[in-house]
């Protein structure tokens, strides 16, 4: 009897993690073939690549060996070589039936998944898991050199390779995905300025007055922030780059790095007849309206824990619980997805940020702690007396910010209803570690498990086929 066929379309976070799940549960007993246009790899600790707090070798999040461990199959086809920016140290040993693939169509009736090169594959069932891609305004100029998006390793080879102390780099783009590597670009003791088309700094993260905080810290440490303007053109004037705005002013740059948004990589899927909205729309087993097709990560549009609409969260927790989730039910197990719960935590430059769930409500009640000589930032959204949304701020040097955080993030995610502490935090907002004790949070959130037993360590999971 042949094997089942698992194909993964996409090699980050998602797909990963699906591929471990199924070798969790499975032990060798299925095939599984992976089609990823770059070795696997983490984009969540690039800003440490790029700020130089870890090598190269340690962006990539699976080895040779570790492939053959997992028992992963290769789409094959003529061997090519590797980019001509890769150091020839810096990729885990690459196995050598590894080509970079890349999917361009589907038919779901006949459960076959083309390639870019025009091979066919067969599979039994299929996880779509491609991620997503940087974009660039239609601006002129926008891509010529000296430009880069910082969405790849490719990309922070590139901007590492330009960087350098005193130069003046524009960041375009205010939002989250810039801010998160702000510190790596500081690092460089490079002159920074921010450009924002809206009237605020991190616009889908946190409120005006959230943002103005961070404004007036980020200003306090030299960086120039220009808001509620956007790029027209960008022109290359004696090898520098000079940045036209809307309101007629100039800014004249060595180093130009793109953070304007991203987009689902789901183009190959036209005419597959898997329904599309935002993303791949799923239930609760991140199945889509295909039976055996699933989808994972950034481009999966499935049930949001607090509202229970499906919305896509295009973030790293989101996507490792995705993969997971798909990767048992792929085995055949019965795992429903609780639900994802949107957040964003950075770092800036020591200032801790962080928002959960549905801050941005302007139903019911709203707790507020604004304490600006102490940088120090607090809103909570309620509904009845449970907390559905969280801004938080505070220095990274107090112990409280970083601890709260994670406080916080288990009442929201817990759907806890906090009675007589409702007021109590909304008379002191800065001690949230009673109401969290209180309400058995970390007692109760102990039995809650994204499979249908604890977490077994990765590398503990192995193919065993045969056994």
């Amino acid at each position: 009897m042949a094997k089942k066929r698992h194909v993964i379309v996409g090699g980050g976070t998602a797909g990963l993690n699906a591929i471990t799940t199924i070798r969790e549960y499975d032990k060798g007993e299925s095939e599984v073939v992976l089609v990823a246009g770059e070795w696997p790899y983490s984009r969540m600790v690039l800003p440490y690549y790029l700020g130089h707090s870890i090598s190269e070798s340690h962006v990539f999040t699976a080895t040779e060996p570790r492939m053959v461990d997992l028992g992963v199959q290769f789409a094959r086809g003529e061997t090519v070589p590797p980019p001509a920016s890769q150091a020839a140290g810096d990729l885990p040993q690459l196995v050598s039936q590894f080509v970079p693939r890349s999917a361009t169509a589907l038919d779901t009736k006949n459960n076959k998944l083309t390639l870019d090169d025009g091979q066919v594959l067969d599979y039994d069932d299929l996880l779509i898991a491609t991620g997503s891609s940087a974009t660039r305004p239609p601006v002129p100029g926008a891509d010529g050199a000296n430009i880069y998006n910082l969405w790849t390793l490719d990309d922070a080879r590139g901007v590492l390779s330009q960087i350098k102390d005193g130069m003046d780099v524009a960041m375009i783009g205010a939002g989250f995905i810039s801010f998160t590597i702000l510190n790596g670009v500081l690092s460089h003791g490079v002159k920074l300025s921010i450009i924002e088309i809206m009237p605020q700094i991190l616009p889908r993260m946190v409120d005006k007055e959230g943002a103005t905080l961070v404004e007036d810290w980020l200003t306090q440490r030299g960086v120039n922030l220009l808001t509620n303007t956007s790029v027209q053109s960008i022109e290359d004037v004696d090898g520098r780059k000079k940045l036209v705005m809307s309101d007629g002013s100039e800014l004249t740059v060595d180093l130009v790095i793109m953070g304007t948004g991203i987009r689902t990589n789901l183009g190959w899927l036209e005419g597959s007849g898997v329904e599309i909205d935002q993303g791949v729309l799923v239930d609760d087993h991140m199945r889509s309206n295909v039976p055996n097709v699933y989808a994972a990560g950034d481009v999966a549009q499935g049930a949001e824990i607090i509202t229970g609409n499906r919305e896509v969260h295009a973030i790293e927790p989101t996507a490792m619980e995705h993969g997971r989730v798909v990767g048992a039910n792929m085995v055949g197990r019965d795992i429903a997805y609780r639900g994802s719960l949107l957040m964003n935590i950075l770092d800036v430059i020591e200032l801790n940020i962080a928002s959960f769930g549905d801050w941005t409500s302007d139903s019911g009640d709203v707790s507020v702690l604004m304490v600006p000589r102490d940088n120090v930032y607090r809103k909570l959204i309620w509904d009845g007396d449970r907390i559905t949304g969280a801004i938080i701020m505070g220095p990274s040097r107090a112990l409280w910010a970083t601890n709260d955080v994670g406080m916080f993030k288990g009442i929201i995610q817990s759907r806890v209803h906090l009675g007589e502490w409702k007021q109590y935090l909304h008379e002191n907002l800065r001690d949230i570690k009673k109401p969290f004790v209180a309400s058995h949070i970390t007692r109760d959130m102990l039995h809650v498990k994204t499979l249908d037993h604890p977490t077994v360590p990765s590398r503990e999971v192995v193919a065993v086929a045969g056994s």
